[in-house]
């Protein structure tokens, strides 16, 4: 089938629906599409030749139809081959129409292949600037942490940690993430539970939340939370210097807030 040309064929019928507004047969395309998969090769040959199609896969995300779980979640899948196969010229230049989208579907809820797909979508448009500015004001990071609130399976974690991370790197982005009521606990709640790449992502986002945002009430809640404890766990446990290094940097900033907290018992190396 791939070698028939039918990859090409599907991804030019997306194109045609949308470029006609009309939604019938796509549910069959994205089916097409999610067996047998696309050559990376042939995507960025179809990249070159038709630059209709992120526009046009945004626009699936958005409307409204039938089995929306599983036509907006192959949907998301044929994205993230895209995006992965397409250059930093397109990249730069995504529209606030594809950051909603993504964010509406993470929100109305599609299969954890579909989740992950976005998040994968997600992180690679994350080191432009100007595309943090637009995840932010889609709401990313609030739907990331409610993302997060559901305990996903650990490779769904990192990839929310990621791309929170690099949200947290603007002023807004860190805004809205102390703005949600359950950002430190749910973050500072994974160091130590996931993996070496989630403690290094957490830690990272909890230092710039520290160094940039670290209101009063941000240092209470942390302390609350058992952020702070977490912090003072890892100059104890077995992982990487620089982690440690990161954990006791953050702990001497704000030592004179959380002096008197019990977990800083005979200051533990800080």
């Amino acid at each position: 089938m791939v070698e028939a040309g039918v990859p090409k064929a599907m991804l030019i019928f997306i194109v045609t629906c949308f470029k006609q507004g009309q939604i019938d047969g796509l549910e069959e395309a994205f089916g097409v599409l999610n067996f047998i998969k696309i050559p990376s090769a042939e995507t960025k040959q179809f990249l070159v030749e038709n630059v209709h199609i992120i526009e046009s896969l945004t626009w699936v995300l958005c409307c409204e139809m039938k089995n929306h779980v599983t036509v907006k979640s192959h949907t998301m899948l044929v994205l993230k081959t895209i995006i992965e196969a397409t250059n930093s010229s397109v990249l730069e230049r995504l529209k606030p129409e594809f950051f909603n989208g993504i964010v509406r579907v993470l929100r109305s809820g599609i299969t954890q292949q579909g989740i992950k797909a976005a998040l994968h979508v997600l992180l690679e448009a994350c080191p432009w600037g100007r595309n943090k500015i637009l995840m932010v004001e889609a709401g990313t990071v609030f739907e990331l942490i409610e993302l997060e609130l559901g305990f996903p399976e650990n490779s769904t974690t990192e990839l929310i940690l990621g791309i929170l991370f690099h949200l947290c790197s603007c002023p807004d982005g860190r805004a809205q993430f102390i703005s949600h009521r359950g950002s430190i606990a749910v973050v500072s709640t994974r160091i130590l539970r996931v993996s070496a790449t989630a403690d290094d992502r957490a830690v990272l986002i909890l230092s710039m939340i520290c160094k940039f945002s670290g209101t009063y009430m941000v240092l209470q809640e942390m302390l609350k939370v058992g952020a702070v404890s977490k912090l003072c766990s890892l100059l104890q446990v077995d992982c990487a210097k620089y982690l440690k290094d990161k954990a006791r940097e953050i702990l001497r900033l704000h030592f004179e807030e959380w002096k008197d907290s019990p977990c800083f018992g005979g200051s533990q190396g800080i």
